[in-house]
């Protein structure tokens, strides 16, 4: 039995209401597997309590909120079928096939039956079914099943591994006060004891369109989110995040800053940088390429398209072709008749920039000194996104990756990690974020999922692992989350309203040197196969650029900020002094303007305010006089009399430090 403190005098066997009386504790881990609380368990098992605030037991509540919605939907529109509804981070959507959109009002009446619903506390009891008695039950829920033919290979599809798994089938009945059913439910659970624990923490966010398996070629359903926490408080704290997360949104924030648009003749998913977002972008990238020469990177260039053969043999038109764009049929020739007397070959926009790194280390012989090999690009890639997955620049069709590969020798592996994860910190501190945690993602178990040796996984997971605990940063280990060729660390920051992002990937490949028969010669003469690191630091440049924009707020520090300085005479007669001081700061590098618009000073103040411009000088006749600018900062604070020269070097100072100004104080 677990140490948790139990009740005196329990029998066993006995269930997780007679072990817990807590009532925060809804769930129970027993040898390891999460089962209702009403499970029966023996002494010789070894029990946890799942509490409500738990990671697991906020899963338990919002997937139980889902049924609740999902029932609440069936009163209102019997006709409804069921798709899926499982948990996802901070919520939990379920999806309906409906010959209507649900509308705002729709929305409201939801709302009203769920809340009867709960207040109802119907039980969830759980049943063991066969498939032959759950295609009875469910007849007239032809999404339900399809489900129960895909049991055991559920897990390939969004959603499903709360309905299905590869064990047995399960029913959940909310079971009224008097005994009767009220409604039931294909689900692998479990589910909090009784509906009147979901309290009124939850609330309804929005709709969407989904199609069912995340498949165009499937229909359409209508996906209702919602939001589960467990208390009413802990809800508004949420709602206030998203508030804040609104105002924050990469999307608005690059239209009011004018930093990059997606022009409907260009396409979807696809961007154009504006000249203020392109300052921006082009800083990020100079400071990362600068960086990656320094320490030992040489960066290649690549095309945007290639012939099918090589992604053949890189596996990615087997395992990935979904996500590439279709072929371009190219080089077919005919003759003056039509006839064709050269066959056309198929060529593929890149999803992936490694197979073309791994023909530059092909290209020649390579011995162990070559090696590491570090290669790095900023290499443009496409894939083909469905329509309703496209979200600004965080999950776009075009997007360029900052992709370092590198090849290693077996005994090089653990040490080369190391360096860069501790690259990858310290540039990611260079933006700004600093609060970080690591997962480790493992093999599990399941022999048929994995290829390799043993000795490989075992000294590759050792060698993250120990990279990992050697930097201090919480670790958490995720098996069965490994690529089928290896292990990977991913990287994880949380922005500055507590939003977690994961960034980049250090990815441990001996599978493609195997596909490509990659090797150089040993010191011993012999032929060996090295070991691919796959690193992507900012993951896409366009990602890591929303992220940022939203962590700052669009008040992105000195360095990256489009405009630096902006010169605010407090009259005309001002402006040719100011105008040499701005001269003064081009010199030394600095991005300053001067705005000699007819606007008046504080209309001009507040323009390149709302601009997030981080530092304004203004002058009037007593800095003329006295050879000073006067400082405002993005807060309103000010800062007079400045010697001009002390003003250069002290902007200047700031770019190089890259310092965070919205005050007086950032700039002392």
């Amino acid at each position: 039995m677990t140490d948790a403190a139990l009740p005196s005098g329990v029998d066993f066997p006995a269930d997780g209401f007679a072990l817990f009386p807590d009532r925060s504790v809804i769930a129970l881990r027993v040898n390891g597997d999460l089962k209702d609380l009403a499970t029966t368990v023996e002494a010789t098992d070894t029990v946890e309590p799942v509490t409500i605030d738990s990671s697991d037991g906020l899963d338990i509540l919002r997937h139980s909120t889902a049924h609740i919605l999902a029932q609440a939907v069936q009163r209102i529109r019997p006709q409804a079928n069921l798709g899926i509804g499982p948990p996802i981070e901070n919520g939990f959507y379920y999806d309906f096939g409906v010959d209507e959109p649900f509308t705002p009002e729709d929305l409201k009446a939801i709302k009203k039956e769920m809340e009867r619903i709960v207040r109802e506390n119907q039980r969830f009891e759980r049943r063991v079914v066969t498939d032959d008695e759950a295609r009875a039950e469910l007849a007239d829920e032809p999404f339900k099943l399809e489900l129960i033919g895909l049991k055991g290979g559920a897990d390939k599809t969004e959603g499903a591994s709360v309905e299905v798994g590869a064990g047995e089938l399960t029913i959940y009945d909310n079971v009224s006060r008097d005994g009767s059913v009220a409604w039931k439910d294909l689900c692998r659970g479990p589910h909090v004891p009784g509906t009147r624990l979901i309290g009124n923490g939850w609330d309804l966010t929005r709709v969407a369109g989904a199609y069912w398996r995340g498949s165009e070629k499937n229909p359409q359903l209508q996906r209702i989110y919602g939001t589960a926490w467990p208390t009413k408080a802990e809800l508004r704290e949420y709602q206030q995040r998203l508030e804040e997360a609104a105002k924050r949104d990469h999307r608005k924030l690059g239209k009011e800053l004018d930093l990059f648009s997606f022009p409907d003749e260009i396409g979807s998913g696809l961007s154009v940088w504006h000249p203020r977002g392109g300052i921006i972008r082009g800083e990020m990238e100079q400071h990362a390429r600068a960086r990656h020469i320094a320490g030992g990177y040489t960066y290649v260039y690549t095309p945007h398209i290639s012939k099918q053969d090589l992604f053949l043999q890189s596996n990615h038109l087997v395992t990935y072709k979904d996500g590439m764009f279709p072929p371009i049929h190219l080089d077919e020739e005919r003759d003056a008749d039509g006839e064709i007397t050269k066959a056309g070959i198929d060529y593929y926009l890149k999803p992936m920039n490694c197979p073309m790194h791994i023909l530059i280390f092909k290209e020649r012989a390579r011995s162990y000194r070559d090696l590491p090999m570090r290669l790095a690009e900023n290499g443009t890639v496409y894939r083909n996104e469905l329509s309703g997955t496209i979200h600004g620049l965080t999950r776009v069709r075009g997007f360029t990756q900052d992709d370092s590969h590198l090849f290693v020798t077996p005994e090089q592996l653990e040490e080369e990690t190391t360096r860069v994860l501790e690259f990858v910190i310290s540039m990611l501190r260079d933006f700004g974020l600093s609060d970080f945690e690591l997962e480790l993602s493992m093999r599990d178990d399941e022999k048929d999922k994995w290829i390799g040796t043993d000795e490989f996984w075992e000294y590759s997971t050792n060698a993250l692992r120990n990279v990992a605990v050697a930097s201090g940063l919480k670790l958490t280990e995720v098996p069965g989350e490994a690529a089928f060729y290896g292990p990977k660390i991913d990287l994880k920051t949380k922005d500055a309203i507590g939003r977690t992002w994961q960034l980049s990937t250090v990815q441990v490949d001996p599978n493609l040197p195997e596909r490509f028969d990659l090797e150089y010669t040993d010191r011993d003469g012999q032929k060996k196969r090295p070991i691919m690191i796959h690193r992507a630091l900012f993951g896409s440049i366009e990602r890591f650029f929303a992220i940022l924009l939203e962590h700052y707020a669009g008040a992105f520090p000195v360095w990256l900020s489009p405009v630096q300085v902006m010169g605010i005479p407090v009259a005309e007669d001002y402006a040719e002094y100011l105008e040499d001081v701005v001269a003064a700061l081009r010199v030394e590098g600095v991005r300053a303007e001067i705005d000699r618009s007819d606007e008046r000073m504080q209309k001009k103040i507040r323009t390149h305010t709302t601009q997030k411009v981080p530092l304004m000088l203004i002058a009037g006749e007593q800095d003329r006089s006295a050879g000073t600018v006067s400082f405002r900062f993005r807060d309103g604070t000010q800062e007079n009399g400045v010697p001009v020269a002390d003003a250069v070097r002290r902007v200047r100072q700031a770019i190089d430090g890259r310092v965070l100004v919205n005050s007086a104080d950032d700039f002392a």
